[in-house]
């Protein structure tokens, strides 16, 4: 039964740091596709105030499609970590329906730590 949990625990090790990359990689990816769009906006509005009528429209078009494209990404990431987040509910979930004295042990050690930050002040 050791062995058994002991593999679990490993490939719940392993799947949670594959998370942790996927997340970092997404947020360092709309980091980057943010920061592509403020320096275009910011181009782009430059732009228009020096073209009149049908130029500053499109710059206008041009703008709005990038601010609905970072929506889009933003959208997206908050799908992605709501997703991780119920997985990693799930996962703590079978933790503490398989090892419920372990859950209890670390629940109460944070009560103690958390009593003693509050107690110092």
């Amino acid at each position: 039964m050791d062995h058994i949990q002991q593999n679990g625990k490993a490939a719940g090790d392993d799947e949670l740091a594959r998370s942790q990359a996927a997340n970092a990689t997404a947020r360092d990816k709309l980091m980057s596709d943010l920061q592509n769009v403020i320096h275009e906006a910011e181009s782009w509005l430059d732009d228009s105030t020096d073209q009149l009528g049908a130029e500053a429209g499109k710059a206008r078009r041009h703008f709005e499609d990038a601010l609905l494209t970072a929506k889009s990404d933003l959208r997206r990431l908050e799908e992605g970590v709501l997703a991780r987040g119920r997985q990693a509910a799930r996962s703590t979930q079978v933790y503490v329906r398989d090892n419920p004295w372990k859950a209890v042990g670390l629940g109460a050690a944070v009560g103690v730590i958390a009593g003693m930050l509050i107690g110092r002040k």
